[in-house]
């Protein structure tokens, strides 16, 4: 979770990335996901253009790595991840930009619906994540992340529209909690995944 949007950080966390890259490549890994922060929505801002470059110089080193970069889904609105994509692929080419999506995030951010998120940006998810959210109910906090089938994110339909898309990659259970909570919730998470997996099938 290194943002780019800082100043102060930028070129710091650059430099954290494009080793990890580097060492990704070691162990044969092939997606390097981050959140990049909170990137303007106004493609006009200064600071977008700046973040935009600092992604650029990082998607030309996870190519020239054999790596995708993906944009992990939650401080942005999908039509800003889509225009970034776009800009990043008008200047390199297609091929190794793409998002990890967390259906929760973008719920827990206040900023999409999952299921219409799709819509916008289907075509570049190369990564998933099964976690579940609520919306925030308070200007300044994030909604509340919770065991899967309790929040927001409505899996059948949001799977049911990735199947429909041709995504046949993983999907990575997140719970964010400690203990043996966790351990419940989240071998709760794969039964019911592996349920609606099967609905489709």
């Amino acid at each position: 979770t290194l943002g780019l949007v800082p100043t102060d950080y930028r070129v710091e966390r650059m430099k954290m990335i494009l080793e990890g890259s580097d060492f990704a490549k070691k162990i044969h890994v092939t997606d390097l996901a981050t959140h990049v922060g909170f990137m303007p929505e106004n493609p006009y801002d200064p600071k977008y253009e700046e973040v935009l470059v600092a992604c650029k110089t990082i998607v030309a080193k996870c190519k020239e790595n054999g790596q995708n970069f993906l944009f992990e889904t939650g401080p942005e609105t999908p039509v800003t991840l889509k225009r970034a994509i776009q800009d990043i692929e008008k200047a390199l080419g297609k091929g190794n930009v793409g998002i990890n999506l967390d259906p929760a995030n973008l719920i827990m951010y206040g900023k999409a619906n999952p299921v219409d998120s799709l819509d916008v940006f289907g075509k570049y998810v190369r990564g998933v994540h099964g976690k579940d959210g609520l919306y925030p109910t308070d200007g300044r906090e994030l909604g509340d992340e919770v065991a899967l089938g309790e929040g927001k994110v409505n899996f059948p339909v949001f799977l049911k529209k990735l199947h429909e898309l041709g995504y046949d990659g993983d999907i990575t259970i997140e719970r964010e909690i400690t203990g043996e909570q966790q351990k419940k919730d989240i071998q709760m998470a794969n039964k019911r995944l592996d349920e609606i997996i099967s609905g489709l099938e």
